[in-house]
C-alpha cells in the first residue's frame, strides 16, 4: 500500500511516499481503506519534536490520528461492523499504532464508529479528535440547560465543536475570538466576545452581572488559564485542553474551582477504556445527523502526498477550520 512516512523528526523533517505491506486484520480490529485524514496540532508537534514527546512513534513513522473510510476486513470478535461500512475514528499515529496517512489502516474497533450519514468523508475525518475532546470536556464539567458556558477559542478546532455541543446541551453559550472568528461564533448561535477589545472583567460584568460563567471551556490553555480563572463563577468548572505549564492556582483555590484536564489520547496510549471513544463517536454521529453539529473544514484541498504542505498550512496560521487530506 502507498503511505507517507517520516524518516526523521525535527523542524525540517519531510514526508516521503513509500510502499508498505498492507496490514493484516487481527482480532478486535478493522482494516479500513482510508478516504481522508485530518491534521491536528498534536500531529505537527510529533513531526517537529519527535521523541521529546513520550507519545511519538518509532521511525520510520506513519502519522495521522483522525480518519474516515470504508471497512475492508473485520477481525474476529467484532460484531458491530461489516465490510463496506463507512466509519470514522481516531485510532493511530502515535506510540506503536500505525497512523492514517496511508491507503489502509488497522484500527481497534473500540475506537471507531459508523460515519455520520449526513457528512462526507472529508467532513467526517475532521471530527474525531476534536469532537471527543469537546464532548469529554463539556460533559465532565456538567454542561446542561441553565448553565452559562464560556468557550475560549470558539472558532478553533476543538472550540468550534465545543460551542455547538454546549448549545446542543441547552447551555447559554458564549465564546471568545477576534476578526472573522466572531462571525463564525455567531453563526453557531453563541454570543461572540472579542478578546482583543474586551477585558475579562468587562465581559464578565456585561454577560453575567459580575457573577462569572458556570463553566469555562479553555481550548487555548497555557497562560490563558488565568483568564479562565477570572471568568469563572464561584465553585465553577473549568475544562482545559492545554495545561502544560507552571501556574499559580491561588485564584482557583479562593473561588473553589474544579479543573478538568482533557487529554483524549489516554485510551489510545494506555489501552484503557477505549470503548468510551467509540461510544462518544456514535453519540456525536447522532447529534450531527440531527443538524446540531457541523465541522468547520478549511477550504484548501490537499491530497495524501501533500501532507507536508497541509501541516505547514496549519502551523503557519493559514487555516480556517480543520485541515483535511484526501486519499
Amino acid at each position: 500500500m502507498k503511505a507517507m512516512i517520516l524518516n526523521e523528526y525535527g523542524a525540517n523533517a519531510s514526508f516521503h511516499a513509500t510502499d508498505l505491506p498492507r496490514p493484516d486484520v487481527k482480532p478486535g480490529h478493522l482494516l479500513v481503506r482510508v478516504a481522508a485524514s485530518s491534521v491536528n496540532t498534536v500531529d505537527t508537534m510529533i513531526r517537529q519534536m519527535g521523541k521529546e514527546l513520550p507519545l511519538s512513534p518509532e521511525l520510520p513513522a506513519v502519522l495521522g490520528m483522525d480518519f474516515a473510510g470504508t471497512v475492508e476486513e473485520v477481525g474476529e470478535g467484532v460484531g458491530d461492523f461489516q465490510p463496506g461500512d463507512e466509519v470514522y475514528g481516531c485510532a493511530g499515529g502515535l506510540a506503536d499504532l500505525q497512523g492514517s496517512l496511508a491507503e489502509f489502516m488497522l484500527a481497534d474497533a473500540r475506537l471507531v464508529a459508523h460515519k455520520p450519514e449526513t457528512l462526507s468523508m472529508r467532513e467526517a475525518a475532521a471530527l474525531p479528535l476534536v469532537g471527543i475532546t469537546a464532548f469529554e470536556g463539556l460533559t465532565r464539567a456538567g454542561a446542561q440547560a441553565g448553565k452559562r458556558v464560556l468557550v475560549h477559542g470558539g472558532a478553533g478546532g476543538v472550540g468550534h465543536v465545543a460551542v455547538q455541543l454546549a448549545r446542543h446541551f441547552g447551555a447559554d453559550t458564549y465564546a471568545t475570538g477576534h476578526g472573522e472568528q466572531l462571525e463564525i461564533i455567531q453563526g453557531y448561535g453563541a454570543t461572540a466576545i472579542d478578546f482583543k477589545k474586551e477585558k475579562v472583567a468587562d465581559y464578565v460584568e456585561k454577560h453575567t452581572g459580575g457573577t462569572g460563567f458556570d463553566i469555562v471551556f479553555d481550548s487555548v490553555g497555557g497562560a490563558n488559564l488565568t483568564n479562565s480563572f477570572e471568568a469563572a463563577a464561584l465553585n465553577g468548572d473549568i475544562a482545559t485542553t492545554v495545561a502544560l505549564l507552571d501556574l499559580d492556582l491561588s485564584p482557583a483555590h479562593f473561588k473553589g474551582l474544579s479543573l478538568h484536564v482533557v487529554f483524549m489520547l489516554i485510551p489510545m496510549l494506555h489501552n484503557v477504556q477505549r470503548e468510551t471513544h467509540g461510544a462518544i463517536l456514535k453519540e456525536l454521529a447522532e447529534i450531527i445527523d440531527t443538524g446540531a453539529l457541523k465541522p468547520l473544514v478549511d477550504d484548501t484541498y490537499f491530497r495524501l502526498e501533500d501532507i507536508g504542505r497541509a501541516q505547514d498550512h496549519l502551523t503557519q496560521g493559514k487555516a480556517v477550520g480543520k485541515v483535511v487530506v484526501e486519499n
